[in-house]
């Protein structure tokens, strides 16, 4: 059986759970990580040098990188679909991938660190104001591109979707004023009425 290792306060481990969910796979998932200890072990260590969650375990096989570990899990059990045959569509998901943790996560991670896990008398409103400025256009972006399809990388669910769906849902979790953006609206919707959404998506940060 696949096993998870991480906490689902996570946004990586939110991916890796998702995924999992949205596949249909049956998974074991051990909190991990903050306060949960275990990431930093010896034993942990030896599986993932890096010392951060999510870790999976698969037949004896073990990997780390949240992005990585959605890629993989989609190959393996939805090749040609979830994870696309050709390489075109292929690097149109990969691409909106590797954007969401190079651009998107740096831009919106500083105002959920300050909104959601520093405390409310050590908060900087310039340093949330920096990351809603950076966010704002980037969410613009996923609105245009979604005006043109319904998901990320055409005309059906894929592999990008997971990680921009749970940066949308951190963004969206925040006490934060947004502009309309009905195109990332309906798309974010649609992902959210899936079963496998229930209990990743529809829980409040932390």
């Amino acid at each position: 059986m696949l096993k998870i290792w991480g906490r689902l306060s996570s946004i990586n481990v939110r991916k890796a759970v998702l995924a999992a969910r949205w596949l249909e796979i049956p998974f074991e998932r051990t909190d991990a990580g903050l306060d949960y200890g275990i990431n930093k072990t010896p034993e942990y260590l030896a599986r993932n040098p890096n010392g951060l969650v999510p870790l999976i375990e698969d037949d004896g096989f073990t990997l780390w990188e949240s992005n990585v570990i959605v890629r993989y899990l989609c190959a393996k059990h939805s090749p040609g679909r979830l994870y696309p045959d050709s390489l075109p569509a292929r690097f149109e998901a990969e691409r909106w991938m590797d954007w969401q943790q190079t651009t998107v996560s740096p831009a919106g991670r500083t105002a959920f660190i300050q909104l959601v896990r520093a405390p409310a008398d050590k908060r900087s409103q310039d340093l949330i104001a920096q990351s809603v400025a950076a966010m704002e256009p980037l969410l613009n972006v996923v609105d245009a591109h979604l005006a043109q399809r319904p998901f990320m990388a055409g005309g059906s669910f894929t592999m990008a979707d997971i990680p921009i769906a749970c940066e949308t849902h951190r963004w969206y979790g925040l006490p934060l004023e947004r502009a309309a953006r009905p195109h990332l609206e309906r798309w974010y919707q649609g992902i959210l009425a899936h079963p496998a959404s229930r209990g990743v998506l529809d829980l409040p940060l932390s």
